[in-house]
């Protein structure tokens, strides 16, 4: 059901039966890395290039969430993944292993809650049974797409942000026990202006506003509704950004409930810039340590707001400016 302008309610609360979140060498050195179920001491996982290692980590991620909730792959109706690379060619190699329906998207790093969204009204519809839902990204692979390639040892500004090597899969259900989507906010394109890439924490933090704030708009519920709101990977400038105009804009959210993903998954040693960002961000916080937390009953109500940069290669060579979205998607236990 539709609410507001830009949100859904799920009436039959979709259930979350099983998650996988599977990460790289970095992650298992970072603050997460208990929340992981699979963890890879090699970068390449033993792959000849990093986009094929990539492939591996959503196709793992994906296989375990499987696994885990007692079903086989046959019984999979659609399986819903965007990543980073061109054509989404993680994605879509994953789903030729998996051999389902399978829907590709891109939100960029906002397509792990834009692919939770969309399985998540497959499922409340009843046109799908089982949905799974993923997204992925690999340090390396997207250093080469979109900047430099790491063996040529640039060096970044405080306000670039490290790539998350992880994936994360979520298997739905219409029944069933665990967290329950509850809605969605679909984000509009913001663009600021801002054509540097490595300042995307403060090109994405006005989409992420943007969101919030339709969300508390559209579903008229307080500020206080959640116990965490969590930006995909605005990282530490983008999140400063972000609380600032959420204060201009009239919404007060408590600095113990607002939060990112990309500030959390990595430890204040590890140099990472401005903090963590890709695909794998904000799938691999949500699947892993949030769904733990919200099963451990720590946590009842979450507000995942997965950030996205819409740039490609050929824009940024173009010298356009960064066009951004958040897609904002509610999860709570019952």
């Amino acid at each position: 059901m539709q609410k507001g302008h830009q949100s859904w309610i799920f009436e039959s609360k979709p259930v979350i039966i099983s998650s996988a979140v599977v990460g790289g060498p970095f992650e298992a050195k970072g603050n997460l890395a208990n929340d992981f179920d699979i963890l890879h001491e090699d970068i390449w996982l033993g792959q000849d290039s990093f986009e094929k290692a990539e492939k591996k980590l959503l196709e793992q991620a994906c296989e375990k969430a499987i696994e885990k909730s007692g079903l086989k792959k046959e019984d999979i109706q659609f399986f819903i993944s965007g990543d980073l690379m061109n054509q989404i060619i993680s994605s879509s190699f994953t789903a030729r292993t998996l051999g389902c329906p399978y829907l590709g998207i891109f939100g960029a790093c906002s397509s792990s809650m834009e692919g939770l969204a969309l399985a998540s009204l497959l499922v409340d519809s009843k046109f799908a049974k089982y949905v799974l839902a993923g997204a992925s990204s690999h340090n390396a692979a997207a250093e080469k797409q979109f900047r430099y390639p790491t063996e040529y040892g640039s060096q970044k500004p405080p306000t670039a942000q490290w790539t998350v090597t992880g994936a994360g899969a979520v298997l739905l259900s219409q029944k069933g026990e665990g967290p329950c989507v509850t809605s969605a906010t679909i984000g509009r394109v913001v663009d600021m202006g801002i054509s540097d890439p490595f300042n995307m924490g403060a090109a994405m933090a006005p989409a992420a506003v943007d969101t919030i704030e339709a969300h508390f708009r559209d579903l008229n519920i307080d500020l206080n509704y959640y116990d965490v709101i969590a930006t995909g990977d605005l990282g530490q400038v983008g999140h400063r950004i972000a609380k600032d105009l959420l204060i201009k804009h009239g919404l007060n959210i408590k600095p113990e409930i607002l939060t990112d993903c990309g500030i959390m998954i990595y430890k204040d040693d590890q140099p990472v810039m401005a903090g963590g960002s890709g695909c794998g961000c904000s799938a691999t916080v949500t699947y892993g340590h949030f769904l733990n937390r919200m099963r451990k009953k720590e946590l009842k109500r979450i507000l995942i707001v997965a950030t996205g940069a819409l740039m490609s290669p050929i824009s940024y060579q173009q010298k356009e400016s960064i066009p951004c979205i958040a897609h904002a998607v509610s999860i709570e236990m019952p």
